[in-house]
């Protein structure tokens, strides 16, 4: 018989390291979609010539942007409403529809229209992948399990980054669009990288119809045999009843929330946390080294086929510390690792805005890049994710978090097209510096209203927002 409380090893790894990483499956198709358009940039821009239209090279490195928002406010209450399995389901067909589609468009208007398919996909992905980890997951290891998400993430990043890499051919450093707009690259090779993405759609797709449905929706809409089934084949039977009854608890009817569990029933203090963590995450400024590596590496006075490499380079180091970031969230706690993450930024920040405005270049400007890739891969990028799947209540877990997932893509969209403007109107010392004072403000911040989630389950976690 199993405990309530018992260690690792007395749940069924195989099975929850299964389930979590189709479900992270998401996580990988975000990330490859996300970067793979910073890799394809150079030679799509030129076909579609956009190279001198600052605006269009904004609205189409963002519209996959305006996608996520969608997929993000779909993604609450109808997940609520349906679960959380069947979104997964509509989230890879999302993927592949996208990739087919971006890879053989014709126009701007119809690569623009498959990007923001795309974007939708990531909305949902976004949102559901780590909550459905979160709900299936034991407390001892639920960050872990969370961080699984962030690593497919970015092994996603780093596939796109080697595909872009491995299709792009060389390309000589006294190119110019019009050069590039006639070449292999310009004409077919981009369209590859798109392509390629649906090859892992298609997998996620057929995987993610056996999955079981999340537990603690299934115990919401009262369906509590199948989810004591579920629990049972993760813990055992005492494990499945002790978690039954606390989601029980905490479903039990309140005088401050309606039939429908509206979004007043949420205590604030929890919300503004997680969309101020949400909008931290990317205001922080390091998504723009991956969406703008082509500009951020120039900059730095590199050459094209040398920022390819460096591209992928950055990506191993983005990998390698993100499972630096699953070993240790579940030890160091969580407001430990976020203090740690936005302070560092600021640090890094600060040195590399001098480097930009001193024209410095070379080797000492990619190691700060990496540095900056390091320090936010094992902290804010993995540890955003883990708090906001785990402190709104099993009520509207879903409709809740939605709201800051899609606080996250609302910051997200905003960095990615106002990058071009400030750099231009900043610099790229400028604008790193503004960077730095919002992951020190993120600092200040973090310290004083977070607290820690580290080995509580989520229903003690929501019976803590309402003590």
């Amino acid at each position: 018989m199993i405990r309530p409380n018992a260690p690792d090893s007395f749940f069924d790894r195989h099975y929850l390291w299964t389930i979590c990483l189709v479900a992270a499956l998401g996580g990988l198709l975000f990330g490859y979609d996300w970067v793979v358009i910073g890799g394809a940039k150079p030679f799509y821009e030129p076909y579609f010539a956009i190279t001198d239209n600052p605006w269009m090279q904004g609205w189409t490195m963002s519209s996959a942007l305006v996608g996520c928002l969608i997929g993000a406010v779909i993604s609450g209450a109808a997940a609520d409403r349906i679960g959380r399995k069947r979104f997964l389901v509509i989230a890879a067909a999302l993927f592949v529809v996208s990739a087919l589609g971006s890879a053989v468009s014709s126009g701007l208007f119809d690569f623009n229209a498959f990007r923001m398919l795309g974007g939708i996909g990531i909305g949902l992905a976004s949102n559901l992948s780590p909550l459905y980890i979160a709900e299936v997951s034991p407390a001892s290891t639920r960050g872990r399990m969370v961080s699984i998400n962030q690593l497919t993430i970015v092994i996603g990043v780093l596939s796109a980054q080697i595909v872009n890499w491995a299709i792009a051919r060389d390309v000589s450093e006294l190119a110019t669009a019009s050069t590039i707009a006639v070449s292999w690259n310009g004409q077919h090779g981009w369209r590859w990288m798109f392509a390629a993405e649906a090859i892992p759609a298609i997998v996620f797709l057929a995987l993610s119809t056996i999955i079981p449905e999340s537990p603690r929706w299934l115990v919401r809409v009262g369906n509590v045999s199948q989810a004591k089934s579920i629990l049972e084949r993760i813990g055992g039977p005492e494990y499945a009843i002790a978690q039954i009854k606390g989601i029980q608890e905490t479903l039990l009817p309140r005088d401050d929330a309606g039939e429908s569990g509206a979004v007043d029933s949420l205590p604030w203090p929890a919300l503004m946390i997680g969309v101020f963590l949400a909008v931290l995450q990317q205001w922080c400024g390091i998504n723009v080294i991956f969406n703008y590596a082509q500009e951020v590496f120039a900059a730095a006075g590199y050459g094209v086929s040398s920022i390819m490499l460096n591209i992928i380079i950055s990506g191993v180091v983005n990998l390698v510390f993100t499972v630096v970031a699953m070993l240790t969230v579940d030890l160091v706690g969580r407001r430990t690792m976020l203090l740690a993450g936005s302070g560092g930024l600021a640090l890094i920040y600060s040195a590399l805005g001098g480097c930009y405005w001193m024209q410095s270049q070379g080797v000492h400007v990619l190691l700060l890049i990496v540095a900056a890739i390091a320090c936010y891969a094992m902290t804010l990028a993995p540890v955003v994710w883990v708090v906001i799947s785990e402190i709104f209540p099993n009520r509207n877990r879903g409709r809740t978090m939605a709201i800051a997932v899609f606080s996250l893509w609302t910051a997200c969209t905003i960095l990615t097209f106002t990058f071009p403007f400030l750099s231009r109107s900043l610099g790229a010392h400028g604008t790193f510096w503004l960077y730095g004072v919002i992951c020190a403000v993120g600092c200040a911040v973090i310290a004083k209203i977070l607290p820690e989630t580290k080995g509580q389950s989520l229903e003690s976690i929501e019976q803590s927002w309402k003590g």
